[in-house]
């Protein structure tokens, strides 16, 4: 198996809500976040999309993405990634996430069965103090099913 670049994505969240549940247990924390941005590489366009990533009592956050790419070209590609993101280092917390797409546009097809994997990190932005998640790069594997 093989991992081929598929996109490079930067993004901020306009918007963002979040909610704190304390208890006996520790504290957990359940967001909603617009976001807005471009990707460039394989599949290059506009990217919009919405997270409402759980954090832990521990600080580590799990992402749950879902949203899509409006391609240079025309087309709509959707996208949903999943992960964990760490607590640290402060200003450029590290992200990991798994994802899928799904196109019915034929030059897309390609990405309806494959598994892709991110990496990247969250910064705050200097100019407003808004989060922002950049770069993150985005690999397709390219290892096919073995069935029909």
């Amino acid at each position: 198996m093989r991992l081929e670049p598929l996109y490079r994505v930067e993004f901020a969240y306009p918007e963002g809500w979040s909610v704190e549940l304390a208890g006996d247990h520790g504290t957990e924390w359940q967001d909603f976040y617009l976001a807005e941005g471009a990707c460039a590489g394989r599949v290059a366009g506009r990217m919009r999309g919405a997270n409402h990533p759980r954090r832990r009592a521990d600080g580590t956050y799990c992402p749950d993405f879902q949203g899509v790419i409006e391609t240079e070209d025309g087309a709509q590609v959707m996208f949903d990634w999943r992960g964990y993101g760490r607590a640290y280092p402060a200003g450029r917390r590290q992200i990991v996430v798994t994802g899928t797409h799904l196109s019915e546009d034929e030059r897309y097809r390609w990405l309806n069965d494959s598994v892709s994997v991110g990496t990247g990190e969250v910064r705050s932005r200097p100019d407003d103090g808004r989060r922002t998640t950049a770069p993150s790069r985005v690999r397709k594997s390219s290892k096919r099913r073995p069935w029909p």
